[in-house]
């Protein structure tokens, strides 16, 4: 029997599902990572790029003092600028090929722009900074061009060590598709030590054959990824264009960055860089062929702590203002359905976890099974006009407020559904059980596109993944908004 909101399509291989799998890495691969993680910190370049240009900034500013007292002055004023513009620009990402002429023009316009502020700052408040008259705009394009050469010059000598260090130091590398293009990957890293990865296998579930000497094998699909990772100690996985099924490439990727993985992507196509913008996007290449890097998971960006900041603060704010709204919807089942205003549901959250949701109850359920299994109650003739306009208002889940301020949820995200459905969900559809790599919310990316009630579960959760990895600060803000509109106008799904 067909699920509710399942398309009708013919039948489709039955993949793990959320409970199928353990809620968090295992013991011994977490304690894997933390070693990795020491032995090799992926900050260390990084790191190294921002001193450069700390160092860089420093110099210039030194060397081109108004006030021989105050030496640092200029930095001071440019530096609140300066790096947020570079950290945007990805000038401090770790690249398969760096150069540091490739970033020379977006080192430049984003120093002139930092500068442009500066200057602006400096005639606004003249006391603050002596930076007014024509003199001062000299010192400053003076300040200009040492930033950008000894940023350009630190950046040069930084690259060429690290590129010895490669040589000296590759890293196991897995290479995602055993067809033609991922057997000229292959090679292009075997013969190119300065790329400083060793490739150490193959991840294909129905490879192509390969030649009999070959000095990569194919050591699987994507039920090996854990153990390689843990028997290799691999940091990097790179995925070419030929690597057989969507679906089982997408959960590879998402195996991956769970288990601490960098990911590439190689397309077939050569285009490909300059449809990304160039390295201002990201582009980059590895001996010739363009490849993407992927960003590493949501919960690891340094904008997740802003999103639950805005949760505690936007719930915690919610509770007290909603407290009459609250009183009076609670005033309201209690005179409808009597004792048991609030209605307490046992929902799937982050890595499988089950919580206990809040909502005002709209309908009494004949027993906990009917609570657990029934799928859609928006049409049933046992709810009462209370209970309908609670639905159709979305009153009924102003309680998990209360979810979001103890962090069992957020503010958006995936909807929880019950642990029934996850199973029966994850087990006829492969990327479903992939939503909760995040806290589920109140509202969603689905949700706002329509998909609520008995639509199509295919369609949420592909909404849903695309949220996560999509995954931005303002993103959540949109979806906020048009969730506010579309509680103006309800629909009553």
């Amino acid at each position: 029997m067909p699920w509710p909101g399942r398309s009708s399509a013919g039948g489709r291989r039955i993949a793990t599902g959320l409970l199928d799998r353990p809620a968090r890495p295992a013991p011994a691969v977490a304690q894997l990572g933390r070693h990795r993680r020491g032995l090799r910190p992926r900050a260390a370049l990084p790191a190294g790029l921002l001193a450069v240009d700390l160092l860089a900034l420093a110099a210039g500013s030194a060397a081109c003092a108004a006030d021989p007292a105050h030496p640092f002055a200029d930095a001071l004023a440019v530096l609140p600028l300066l790096l947020p513009l570079n950290l945007a620009a990805g000038l401090y990402r770790i690249r398969m090929s760096p150069s540091a002429l490739d970033e020379l023009p977006v080192l430049a316009g984003r120093a002139a722009v930092a500068l442009a502020f500066a200057v602006t700052l400096a005639a606004c408040l003249p006391e603050a900074w002596p930076a007014a008259g024509p003199p001062a705009g000299l010192r400053l394009l003076a300040l200009l061009g040492c930033l950008v050469l000894l940023a350009a010059l630190g950046r040069t000598a930084l690259y060429s060590l690290h590129r010895r260090i490669r040589r000296r130091r590759p890293v196991p590398v897995l290479l995602l598709g055993a067809g033609p293009l991922g057997q000229r990957i292959a090679a292009a890293l075997r013969d190119r030590a300065e790329y400083g990865m060793r490739p150490v296998g193959y991840l294909d579930p129905d490879p192509v054959r390969l030649p009999a000497d070959s000095p990569v094998p194919v050591l699987g699909g994507r039920e090996v990824l854990e153990r390689v990772i843990g028997r290799y100690g691999v940091r990097r996985l790179l995925v070419t264009a030929d690597t057989g099924e969507s679906e089982e490439t997408a959960g590879t990727l998402r195996d991956a960055a769970r288990l601490g993985c960098q990911v590439w992507l190689v397309p077939a196509l050569r285009e490909y860089g300059a449809l990304e913008g160039g390295i201002r996007r990201g582009a980059d290449h590895l001996w010739g062929y363009p490849c993407l890097p992927l960003p590493c998971t949501a919960m690891r960006r340094p904008g997740w702590l802003g999103k639950r900041a805005l949760d505690v603060l936007a719930a915690g704010t919610g509770l007290l203002l909603l407290a009459p709204v609250l009183a009076l919807c609670a005033l309201a089942v209690r005179l409808d359905t009597g004792k048991g205003v609030l209605f307490r549901q046992q929902r799937t959250g982050l890595d499988g976890r089950a919580f206990t949701v809040l909502k005002f109850r709209s309908l009494r359920p004949a027993n906990e099974h009917e609570s657990a299994t029934h799928w859609n109650i928006s049409q049933d003739h046992r709810m009462s006009p209370i209970g309908r306009l609670l639905r159709r208002s979305s009153l009924d889940e102003l309680p998990q407020l209360w979810n979001v301020l103890c962090g069992d949820m957020t503010l958006v995200g995936p909807r929880p559904e019950r642990p029934y459905f996850v199973m029966r969900f994850s087990q006829t559809d492969p990327e479903y059980a992939d939503r909760h790599r995040v806290p589920v919310g109140l509202t969603g990316l689905a949700q706002v596109n329509g998909l609520r009630g008995d639509t199509s579960i295919e369609d949420r959760a592909r909404f849903d993944n695309r949220y996560i990895e999509s995954w931005s600060l303002w993103q959540d803000v949109k979806i906020l908004l048009r969730t506010v509109a579309m509680i103006i106008r309800p629909d009553g799904s």
